[in-house]
C-alpha cells in the first residue's frame, strides 16, 4: 500500500478535515502516515513509534471518521452510546488526548468526555449520563464509574489502550483486563506504545486479532534531533550545574526530572528563591493543582518544571527547548520518554543528565536499552559559582548568603546607653561599720542535758490522756500478772 504524506490525500469528511486544516496539520508524522490507512479499514494495530511523533492523532481521526456513521443532533442520551474508548496511564495524558478529540471532533455532533482520578465523580457522572461517543478515561477511574453503573460499554466498537507501556509499568493489567471483560468481543483494538516489551506482545496476543504492527523507528530509540550529554557531576554541585548550563545555553524554558516526589518539591523550591520562574509537578498534588502547573508551563509563565515521571510521558508540549535529568531514571525506558519532551515534531532539542557517583547501575542499564554506549564528560563548574551553598547564621540573628558574606561583624557594636540611675555605673564600695556581725551577735544556744545546741527540743503536744511513768506501767504489768 503507498504511504499517503499529506492529510489532504486521505479520505477525511469535509468536517474532520476542516479541523484539521485549522490546526495547521499539513504533512503527516510516518506513524501517522502508515497507521491511519489501515485503522480506516477497520485492521487491528499494534504501533510503536518514538514519543512526540503523533500518536494521538494517527488513531483519532480514523476512529472519528468511522463513527460519523453514528452521529447524530439527538439530546436523547440514549442515542450517544459509547462507541470508542480510549485508556491512558496519567491524568494529564488523557485531559490532553480529550482536547485533542474534542478539537478534531468539533464540527460533527459526535460527543467526547473524559473520566480520571483526583477530581469530584459528580460532574463526570453528569457528562456521562448525557451520552458520549468517545470516551477518554484512566483504567482506575473507568472502573469506578463501572461499578457505580454510570457507563455502559456494550456497545463499544474501537479500543485504543495508548502508551500501554506505562500502564503495565505501574500496575494496571488487572484493571484492564477487568474493563476489556465488559466490552464486546467483536470490535476493533488499537495499542500504542513508545516501546515494545515482551509483556506488550503479550498483551496484544491476548487481546488483538491479527494485528498489523506498524514499528516506524527501532524500538527504544531516541530522536536523532535531540543533543544528548552525559556530565559527570556529584549531588551537591547539580544545582549550580544547572543554573551554569540555563545561563551558558540561554535556555528559556526547561523540564527538570527528579526520582522523588519529596526531592522534586525541595528543588521547585531551592530554584523558587534562586529567582528562577519554577513550578512543581508530582504525584501528590492535587489534580487541579497539577493541571495549573501544565497550563502556566504551556503559556510561557513559568520557566522550569521540575517534576517527575508523571510528566515523563506524551506530554505535548511544543517548542521546549531542553530537558535535565537531574536524577538519571530507575527505569532505563523512562529516559526515553523524558528526553522525549524536546525536539518533537522534528525540531531540535537538547538533553542533559548529571551522572552522580551512585548512578553506575543505570547508566549501565540504559546503555544496554539503546545499544550505544555513553561517554559520561567532566563538567566544570565556574569559579565563582564555587562558594559554599545555603546560608549561616552570622551572630547577629540574621541569615546571611555566604557567596556575599564575609566573616567580619555585620554591623558596628551598640553604643553603649546612658542610665539614669547615678549609682548605676558607681564602683563598688563597702560599707564603713565596726559593728560586731549580726550571725556573731546571736548568743549560741546554752546545751541541755548534754545534748548539741543544735538539736531542737522536741515540741508539747496536748494529750487527753496522760501517758504513766515507765515505773508505774511495769509495776501495774506485775500486779496484774
Amino acid at each position: 500500500m503507498p504511504m499517503t504524506q499529506s492529510f489532504s490525500e486521505l479520505s477525511l469528511s469535509p468536517k474532520i478535515a476542516r479541523a484539521v486544516a485549522e490546526m495547521g496539520y499539513e504533512s503527516m508524522t510516518p506513524i501517522q502516515a502508515q497507521a491511519i490507512p489501515v485503522v480506516l479499514e477497520g485492521k487491528d494495530v499494534m504501533g510503536a513509534a518514538q514519543t512526540g511523533t503523533g500518536k494521538t492523532a494517527a488513531f483519532s481521526l480514523p476512529l472519528l471518521q468511522r463513527l460519523l456513521k453514528h452521529e447524530n443532533p439527538s439530546t436523547s442520551p440514549a442515542r450517544h452510546p459509547v462507541r470508542a474508548l480510549v485508556l491512558l496511564p496519567t491524568r494529564e495524558l488523557a485531559d490532553q488526548v480529550a482536547q485533542q478529540v474534542k478539537l478534531y471532533a468539533k464540527y460533527t455532533d459526535l460527543r467526547s468526555a473524559v473520566v480520571f482520578g483526583g477530581m469530584d465523580m459528580k460532574p463526570q457522572t453528569l457528562e456521562l449520563k448525557k451520552g458520549v461517543e468517545v470516551l477518554v478515561a484512566t483504567p482506575g477511574r473507568l472502573l469506578d464509574h463501572i461499578e457505580a453503573k454510570n457507563c455502559v460499554l456494550n456497545q463499544v466498537e474501537y479500543v485504543v489502550l495508548d502508551e500501554a507501556d506505562r500502564m503495565l509499568d505501574i500496575g494496571f493489567l488487572p484493571d484492564l483486563q477487568r474493563i476489556l471483560s465488559h466490552l464486546p468481543k467483536t470490535r476493533t483494538t488499537l495499542l500504542f506504545s513508545a516501546t515494545f516489551s515482551p509483556e506488550i506482545k503479550r498483551l496484544a496476543g491476548s487481546y488483538l486479532q491479527n494485528p498489523v504492527t506498524i514499528e516506524v523507528a527501532r524500538s527504544n530509540a531516541t530522536a536523532s534531533t535531540v543533543e544528548q550529554h552525559f556530565y559527570r557531576v556529584e549531588d551537591d554541585d547539580k544545582r549550580l550545574a544547572l543554573k551554569q548550563i540555563l545561563t551558558e545555553r540561554g535556555v528559556k524554558q526547561a523540564f527538570v526530572f527528579v526520582n522523588s516526589k519529596l526531592g522534586c518539591a525541595r528543588l521547585a523550591r531551592s530554584l523558587e528563591r534562586e529567582g528562577l520562574v519554577t513550578t512543581a509537578l508530582h504525584g501528590d498534588k492535587s489534580q487541579d493543582e497539577r493541571l495549573k502547573a501544565l497550563e502556566a508551563f504551556k503559556s510561557g509563565s513559568v520557566d522550569l518544571l521540575v517534576c517527575t515521571d508523571v510528566a515523563a510521558r506524551g506530554l505535548d508540549i511544543k517548542d521546549v527547548p531542553a530537558v535535565f535529568n537531574f536524577d538519571i531514571p530507575f527505569n532505563a525506558e523512562d529516559y526515553v520518554h523524558r528526553i522525549g519532551r524536546t525536539g518533537r515534531a522534528g525540531a531540535s532539542g537538547l538533553a542533559v543528565s548529571f551522572v552522580g557517583g551512585r548512578d553506575a547501575k543505570m547508566i549501565a542499564d540504559l546503555e544496554k536499552l539503546i545499544a550505544k554506549k555513553i561517554e559520561i564528560e567532566p563538567f566544570e563548574l565556574a569559579a565563582e559559582r564555587r562558594a559554599p551553598s545555603g546560608r549561616f547564621n552570622d551572630g547577629q540573628r540574621a541569615w546571611r548568603d555566604p557567596s556575599t558574606a564575609q566573616f567580619a561583624p555585620s554591623r558596628a557594636p551598640r553604643a553603649a546607653k546612658a542610665h539614669a540611675d547615678p549609682l548605676f555605673d558607681k564602683p563598688y564600695e563597702p560599707s564603713v561599720s565596726n559593728g560586731t556581725p549580726t550571725w556573731e551577735a546571736t548568743p549560741a544556744p546554752s546545751a541541755r542535758n548534754g545534748l548539741s545546741p543544735n538539736i531542737k527540743p522536741r515540741k508539747k503536744v496536748a494529750a487527753l490522756f496522760k501517758v504513766a511513768e515507765p515505773t508505774q506501767v511495769a509495776s501495774g504489768e506485775t500486779e496484774g500478772a
